[in-house]
């Protein structure tokens, strides 16, 4: 059996639909029970913990769990948390380096021998490029300003331990490293720097569908490595599967969409034929994210990872198919 920490996040719901097609026995925890009725009817076990409490683990499964996959963690599109006046950094490192921890210390007194978690594209933040693809081997360079720093460094800090328990405990522990992803869930806003706003790809998305114009911010051709949902689950799965599976993966689509692209593929899907919309540009208003793209050569000859979303236009034709999926609109709250 897969325990799947994290079963009530975007991602983990995904995850868990996509290991039980592929035949694997889950169970999963959540903080809340929001999802609960949702596995019970899927005869998924649902256990309600949290993390940060190591007591909680008493009451997860004992025996016969055979890997566990961490995705609950305390993100910076998740808090309002204003750092001019209150600092959540103690926040990131209980939830996300103590509670991984917490986790490892349940695998380890129960013998399992494998943890599958995540950790942030903006740990090597300073060496994005444009069209160079970033390797594992890349070393750490990331900044210290913003919402995302202390986020980066518990992160980092988790994956350290998770290193440390395969080497001092022999365990066969795993990172994926995430850019943004996306696909069907509670994510067209998200915070930053405590305030939420509307993520660019959803007001693209939102533009198409009324025919209103788009318009670019910036250097139209910002690229960025995005990965969609769907891909994410199939490299857990796959990963599983592998006795190769060890250390930090690059786990996205392996290509660059340029801002330009974007909009012209919610365009082309999202638009109707008799109201589309058009591109406009304003190079002037700056754009804050730079260009990324990462390799994930190491995953794919490791584990057999190759997208089945690898570009763009390919994740929001899915998307929008999705989006009519009664089930997500409703755990999700879409409705």
């Amino acid at each position: 059996m897969i325990l799947v920490i994290g079963g009530s996040s975007f991602i983990g719901v995904h995850v868990i639909e996509r290991l039980r097609k592929d035949g694997f026995e889950v169970a999963t925890t959540g903080r809340r029970d929001t999802f609960k009725d949702y596995y019970s009817r899927l005869n998924v076990p649902y256990y309600k913990i949290d993390i940060t409490d190591k007591e909680a683990f008493n009451s997860l499964p004992q025996k016969d769990i055979d890997a566990v996959i961490l995705l609950a963690a305390l993100l910076p599109a998740n808090t309002c948390a204003d750092l001019q006046t209150v600092d959540n950094a103690a926040d990131y490192f209980e939830v996300n380096t103590i509670g991984t921890i917490n986790v490892l210390e349940y695998c380890r007194k129960n013998r399992i021998g494998r943890m599958i978690s995540t950790s942030s594209y903006a740990d090597v933040s300073k060496a994005w490029k444009k069209n160079v693809p970033l390797t594992e081997e890349e070393p750490r360079n990331y900044g210290y300003l913003g919402d995302h720093a202390a986020y980066v460094f518990s992160k980092n800090a988790a994956s350290d331990i998770m290193e440390y328990y395969n080497q001092q405990h022999g365990m066969s522990n795993a990172v994926f490293r995430l850019p943004p992803v996306f696909g069907v869930g509670p994510h067209g806003s998200l915070h930053v720097n405590g305030k939420l706003v509307k993520s660019g790809i959803q007001i693209f998305i939102d533009n198409a569908i009324k025919g209103d114009d788009i318009c670019i911010h910036g250097d139209k051709t910002l690229s960025r490595d995005i990965v969609y949902v769907k891909d994410v689950a199939q490299a857990f799965s796959k990963a599983l599967k592998s006795d190769e599976t060890r250390g930090l993966y690059n786990i996205t689509s392996g290509n660059a969409v340029t801002l330009e692209e974007q909009a012209s593929a919610a365009i082309e899907v999202f638009s109707k034929p008799s109201k589309k919309s058009q591109i406009t540009y304003a190079p002037d208003i700056k754009n804050s994210t730079p260009s990324f793209l990462f390799s994930i050569e190491k995953a794919h000859h490791d584990f057999g990872y190759t997208p089945d979303y690898p570009y763009f236009k390919d994740m929001l034709q899915d998307y929008k198919n999705e989006l009519g999926n009664k089930k997500y609109r409703e755990i999700f709250g879409l409705l």
